[in-house]
């Protein structure tokens, strides 16, 4: 493989945005550095990070020249949103140089990225921090627990947009999300598992997101990129 160059990726251990990037990165055999933002203690609100990413969230991903990377850009590029990232990877490192986090044929490509976009338009948007810390502040302005509403409001929509996910890959799947090869909407699909599971939400009611899921739990790049194996993740939560 041709040098790559210095790859930075400002993370949180338990952010399903910075999961599917992290899990992209190792599928590929991209070697990173990770920095840590804690979200709950507001790192991502501090002014230098936020001259990084203002949408004051992760991840954040940074690629500076390698002395021996000829492709590499003269200076460092920066580049937010996960998706746009997961784009860019599979562009900048593409197969069959690195591993493809696409197949090849065209109408199962759209199918990936149909996946993807139902983790992250349709499932994300509505549980992510900042989603939950409003329903918390509205739940309580209401005279209601805080700490009920947000839980039940995650597992709603977590267990709603998976019915959405399993209607379309129980049509898509092979042994993986869209046949029987590891793509993009593998590594969307896993952190909201884990998300899901979390929650409370009765995974039974999920067949093929279930095969699949176990299929997933063996893939490599899964198993470092998951949130229990980070170096921010607390003691207690480690595998």
């Amino acid at each position: 493989m041709s040098s790559q160059p210095n790859i930075t990726l400002h993370t949180y251990f338990r952010s399903s945005c910075s999961a599917r990037v992290r899990m992209a990165l190792y599928w590929k055999g991209l070697a990173f550095t990770p920095v840590y933002i804690h979200l709950l203690k507001d790192d991502q609100f501090s002014e230098p990070y936020v001259a990084l990413n203002p949408s004051k969230a992760v991840p954040t991903i940074t690629f500076s020249p390698n002395e021996n990377d000829t492709q590499s850009e003269p200076v460092t590029f920066v580049l937010t949103q996960s998706m746009a990232i997961l784009e860019y990877l599979e562009e900048k490192f593409p197969a069959p140089e690195y591993p493809s986090l696409f197949p090849t044929n065209l109408e199962d490509r759209a199918r990936v990225r149909q996946l993807s976009h139902i983790v992250a338009c349709d499932i994300q948007p509505l549980t992510n921090l900042k989603m939950l810390k409003q329903v918390k502040k509205f739940a309580q302005e209401a005279g209601k627990d805080p700490e009920t509403a947000g839980p039940e409001w995650q597992k709603r929509n977590l267990a709603e947009g998976l019915r959405a996910f399993e209607a379309v890959v129980s049509k898509t799947a092979g042994k993986y999300s869209v046949g029987d090869i590891v793509t993009m909407a593998d590594f969307c699909l896993v952190p909201t598992i884990d998300g899901a599971v979390r929650f409370g939400v009765d995974m039974s009611e999920f067949e093929t997101i279930g095969r699949v899921w176990r299929a997933l739990e063996e893939v490599e790049a899964v198993q470092k990129g998951g949130w229990r194996t980070q170096g921010d993740t607390p003691e207690e939560f480690r595998c």
